[in-house]
């Protein structure tokens, strides 16, 4: 048994390394440098806490894990504590004191794992610790999370991280393991040349999560569908909501709230203890659900979230895997609902568009845009489509809704030549500017007060497209923005009211001439995708029999006072899924827990005796 193996095995409870995990963890436990690439869930955090343990055992010394978020930190430590491993960190909610405290254990040797933002990193304080570390021989590894932070392509820039590129030249014989869940090839590129590793060994995992199932909607009633989506298929589970704007995330969660469900807000313009609050209390509480902007979600270890949901179209592929690969990290089935229109495209296009940003960052930003918007209209399977992007083949999943109900499709190519004929003869040709509902109204035939006032009822193109719905117009219009055929606008109107206004771009041309045919799905309702019917037992316990679950229950309810006491998340204790296999194991002594997964040495130290006890409960 390798050191790393027997470190998995007694410290962590599993009892074998997936996917790359072990070649990484070897690589690096040798002194190599690498750059990893694995989905969230996929198991990156062992692949540099092992080689920490290992290459301390060795008398290496410390790891420094670059953590961009202070709840990550807190609960990896917490977690690692609980497995019997010497970590702690240094942030902001430590005083004075505490943080001297830790100083002086880092100091003496006494710790293996030392986590810290990338600006307290770079600090001249800190690295001057390090320097003190290095001239003893006792600085171990850098571990960068979250790498993709350093990329100006990602989806999550922060120009702190691109500072992190003189560990390289300051600690040249230090090694450095960069991971992230989300990088296409430009951002592994700027990871690269950023952090300095153009000698770095390159691991990439496959991006696929099959347990989660994507499906993706045409946005009509969003409230509605939310809470029909949620009701339907996630009552009482936790899940996570994206909205685009802070004012979206409160009316969302207000909405969610008065029909009785347990939603929470979270945007960084609510008080910082509003926030904290929230936070915790949607990892420490079974159920909630949190209805969030983009800044909720990067480093939240919680596996048992059981749906992401859009509400508003994210701004690209990256994001939007980043933040679907938050729900069942516990790799039990989960949801990735998504809902989404043409004023999503426009606003996100415009954004695009009437930013401060070179015309060459813009390309690549309208590149990004349509992919996720090609993922969206797809007719084909999601997963396919979405590992295409990064570089994998597949075969269809069977598990999206395109698999699960093959959309019919129609031929848009007729409509879409009447709308760009009368985005010319309205815009181009006038000068003047209208909104999108005005356009469908002149190809549909509403001759509208609006129509008649600037006499566009004489326009050749006036209700040419009287056969069309206004659903499936729109459905062009986003097909006519992905494809580059049309572009967005805001124009200021007299009073000072803005419209968003479409113009012709170079894509038309093709469009125009019958050169592109315009392939759509057709719109339907949304359909139920239900794996789960009301009032059965959690994703965890589901294959457990009446007497298993019993003790799941009384398991659960142990957990969770545990974790008061500990002041941690209750998952940081014990996953549902060790839960669930010492409830079906059903022990009566210790060596009866040797083998479950996520128990190790000191878990079973700490709390094997309690686990049996509670196991010798009636279950009747």
């Amino acid at each position: 048994m390798t050191p790393a193996l027997s470190i998995l095995r007694e410290v962590f409870g599993y009892e074998q390394f997936r996917g790359p995990q072990a070649a990484i963890i070897e690589h690096v436990v040798q002194g190599g440098d690498a750059l990893v690439l694995m989905p969230t869930g996929g198991g990156k955090s062992l692949c540099y806490q092992i080689p920490a343990i290992a290459r301390q055992q060795a008398g290496q010394g410390v790891t420094i894990v670059v953590s961009p978020l202070i709840a990550l930190m807190h609960d990896q430590v917490g977690a690692l504590r609980e497995a019997g491993v010497a970590a702690a960190y240094l942030n902001s909610t430590l005083d004075w004191q505490q943080a001297l405290q830790v100083e002086r254990q880092l100091a003496q040797g006494e710790i293996t794992l030392l986590y810290a933002a990338p600006e307290r990193v770079v600090s001249e304080r800190f690295l001057g610790l390090l320097d003190e570390l290095k001239v003893r021989g006792q600085l171990a590894l850098f571990a960068i999370d979250e790498a993709h932070c350093v990329s100006q392509w990602g989806h999550d820039f922060r120009p702190e991280y691109q500072q992190l590129s003189l560990l390289a030249a300051r600690y040249a014989e230090v090694p450095r393991i960069a991971l992230t869940a989300t990088a296409d090839e430009l951002t592994r590129a700027d990871i690269v040349q950023g952090l300095r590793l153009q000698g770095a060994r390159l691991f990439i995992s496959s991006f696929d999560r099959p347990n989660i199932r994507y499906t993706i909607e045409e946005k009509k009633e969003p409230l509605a569908q939310l809470q029909r989506f949620i009701t339907q298929e996630h009552a009482g589970e936790a899940g996570i909501v994206y909205c685009q704007s802070r004012r979206r995330v409160e009316e969302m969660a207000q909405a969610l709230a008065d029909a009785g469900l347990a939603a929470l807000p979270y945007h960084a313009g609510l008080p910082a203890a509003m926030r904290q609050a929230h936070q915790d209390r949607f990892l420490r509480e079974d159920g909630i659900v949190m209805v969030a902007t983009i800044a909720f979600g990067m480093g939240i270890d919680k596996p048992d979230v059981r749906f992401v949901a859009h509400v508003d179209m994210p701004k690209n592929i990256e994001g939007y895997y980043q933040e679907t690969g938050r729900a069942g990290r516990d790799g039990l089935p989960a949801d990735a609902w998504m809902i989404y229109g043409l004023q999503d495209v426009v606003n996100q296009r415009r954004m695009i568009d009437e930013g401060d940003a070179a015309e060459e960052f813009k390309t690549v930003l309208r590149g990004k845009l349509d992919a996720l918007l090609a993922l969206a209209e797809a007719t084909g399977c999601r997963r396919q489509r979405l590992l295409a992007y990064f570089g994998e083949a597949s075969e269809p999943c069977g598990n999206c809704d395109n698999c699960l109900h093959p959309p019919a499709v129609w031929d848009g190519s007729d409509a879409a030549r009447k709308l760009l004929s009368t985005i010319y003869r309205v815009h181009e040709a006038s000068g003047m500017a209208f909104g999108l509902g005005h356009l469908m109204d002149i190809v549909r035939g509403q001759a509208t007060d609006k129509v008649r006032q600037f006499g566009h009822e004489r326009l050749s193109t006036f209700n040419l497209g009287a056969g069309y719905t206004e659903r499936q117009l729109r459905a062009v219009l986003r097909q006519l923005l992905a494809r580059g055929a049309v572009g967005v606008r805001r124009v200021l109107l007299d009073g000072g009211r803005a419209v968003d206004t479409l113009t012709l771009a170079p894509g038309a041309r093709a469009v125009l001439r019958g050169e592109e045919a315009i392939l759509l799905r057709e719109a339907s309702g949304a359909r139920a995708t239900s794996r789960r019917r009301r009032g059965a037992p959690p994703a965890a316990a589901a294959h457990l029999g009446p007497d298993a679950q019993v003790r799941f229950i009384n398991l659960k309810a142990w957990r969770a006072q545990v974790a008061r006491e500990h002041n941690l998340p209750a998952y940081v204790v014990f996953l549902d899924a060790t839960l669930a296999a010492i409830a079906e194991r059903n022990p009566t002594t210790l060596a009866d827990l040797d083998g479950i997964a996520g128990m190790g040495a000191k878990r079973c130290q700490a709390y094997g005796e309690q686990v049996l006890q509670v196991c010798r409960q009636p279950v009747t």
